[in-house]
């Protein structure tokens, strides 16, 4: 299945001269959602312990595939989400910068984990992720991404990384 075709693009959304992909046409299709994961899962191809993903559509990604392949889930929240004590990244936008968090007993020394996210854009955000599984003592196999925006070079953000995308533009 060429999930590509379950993808809608809606252009100058949010502002002018954005085609942006909008995912929720894949996700409403059982079939095509399916199939994301399946896709996902056969990429992952790794013994991991942990599947880690970021607020919000990380979350829709990363849970199935990690009961898929039989690891455990974590979820990376924006600040004041998470009841118990956390650790926290803060990183650069384009205009200012902004917070993510995870709890500082999400991940335990040695455990491998999978970094997921349904959009690989400028990095940003996946490398925040990644520099607060680094401090717990997490190993960072790969980071896998149903899309890959090509033109904003977020694999050079992510440098040294095993990068993986189901499609790319």
């Amino acid at each position: 299945m060429n999930l590509e075709n379950a993808i809608r693009s809606v252009y100058d959304f949010p502002i002018s001269g954005i085609d942006f992909k909008d995912i929720t046409t894949l996700l409403k299709d059982r079939k095509a959602f399916r199939e994301s994961i399946k896709q996902l899962a056969e990429i992952s191809g790794y013994d991991i312990d942990i599947v880690v993903g970021m607020e919000a559509r990380g979350f829709i990604f990363g849970a199935p595939l990690a009961y898929e392949i039989g690891a455990g889930f974590v979820p990376v929240r924006k600040p004041g989400k998470l009841p118990a004590e956390t650790i926290h990244y803060e990183y650069s936008l384009e205009y200012g910068t902004d917070k993510l968090e995870m709890h500082k007993d999400a991940i335990k020394k040695g455990q491998k984990v999978l970094v997921v996210d349904d959009l690989l854009a400028t990095g940003g955000t996946a490398l925040a992720t990644i520099k607060m599984i680094e401090k717990l003592g997490g190993i960072v196999e790969a980071c896998l991404f149903l899309i890959e925006l090509e033109d904003l070079h977020g694999r050079d953000e992510l440098e040294g990384y095993k990068i993986e995308s189901i499609i790319k533009y």
